[in-house]
């Protein structure tokens, strides 16, 4: 079977979910802004899950499907992704003050969730659906926070951010939205299993790599603008929230739906990949994006350009060994 094919296809992929993610968010916070939700509170709940529905329909269906190693690398390689490439690629031109009172709850949770994940990891090599079921109460403890945090802000609806866009449009807009999301992630999966076969390549690898940058697009898109538009400021925490909702969310609606075990198909001096590099990939770029942050307040041009050498490095070792 020729490779074009799924190829032009998984490019079709990527493309639905970056067009449904942009359509899907924007027709939610219409809505919202419609019944006069706070801004805070639009951001911490609709937005933030509306950007990583990508990752959420992707893995589920994967998992769903049976494909386990393209489930379990899209969640961590989405991780890596948005911090050593997205959040990398801002931080190393326009590094700056962060605000550190805002990062202490999202990193908390985070790294909770990270030492939760790889304990099972490391003591039991298996996901379980309480494992996935545990997972999904911390992202639910999470939002919670995040609610509780929005509702007792301001609660007043700013005038000048108010939506245009009419009822109808934004029902539209929704629906569309999740729509190509949906499609879009089963081309992805499809066709993402199609050429790993075709080219050899572990599906992990592709998942950890092509699969997660596809679905982290958005993300980089939006980097990208800001930057060109002069808002380079990192909002670090959003980053750190997103990060968390691929771990607890993208990961534990995956194993609820079908649980699975650590993909061993890809082995580092006898010893499973994802336990001697993946994850610890995982940890090492959060705590190098973060603790400065939380420490001094500050970003570096430093840690940019770190994140990006050890983004270039994973993914030449992902296809190298």
């Amino acid at each position: 079977m020729s490779i074009i094919i799924p190829v032009l296809l998984f490019i079709v992929g990527l493309v639905l979910l970056i067009f449904g993610g942009d359509a899907f968010v924007d027709g939610a916070v219409a809505i919202a802004k419609k019944w006069h939700i706070p801004d805070l509170l639009i951001g911490a709940t609709v937005v933030s899950i509306g950007t990583t529905l990508p990752e959420v329909m992707v893995s589920a269906g994967a998992a769903v499907a049976g494909h386990s190693e393209i489930a379990y690398g899209n969640a961590l390689g989405s991780i890596i992704c948005n911090t050593a490439l997205i959040s990398a690629i801002t931080i190393t031109f326009a590094p700056g003050v962060t605000d550190k009172k805002s990062l202490r709850v999202p990193a908390a949770f985070f790294f909770i969730a990270l030492a939760f994940y790889a304990g099972v990891s490391y003591f039991t090599g298996f996901f379980s659906r309480p494992v996935g079921i545990a997972l999904l109460a911390i992202f639910v403890v999470y939002m919670g926070f995040q609610i509780k945090s929005a509702l007792g802000g301001s609660s007043s609806l700013d005038s000048s951010e108010s939506s245009e866009m009419p009822l109808w449009r934004a029902v539209v807009s929704l629906i569309v939205g999740a729509a190509a999301i949906a499609v879009g992630a089963d081309l992805l999966v499809d066709n993402g299993t199609i050429i790993a076969t075709a080219l050899g390549v572990p599906e992990s690898v592709i998942a950890l790599t092509f699969v997660a940058l596809g679905t982290s697009l958005p993300e980089l898109i939006t980097a990208i603008t800001s930057l060109k538009k002069g808002h380079g400021a990192l909002s670090l925490g959003n980053v750190i929230g997103a990060n968390l909702f691929n771990l607890v969310l993208v990961s534990g609606l995956s194993i609820t739906l079908r649980p699975f075990a650590i993909p061993a198909s890809k082995l580092v001096a006898g010893m499973n990949a994802s336990l001697v590099v993946d994850i610890p990939v995982v940890l090492g770029v959060m705590l190098l994006m973060t603790v400065p942050a939380l420490v001094k307040g500050k970003l570096y041009r430093w840690q940019g350009i770190l994140l990006l050498l050890i983004y270039a490095s994973y993914c030449v070792f992902q296809f190298a060994f």
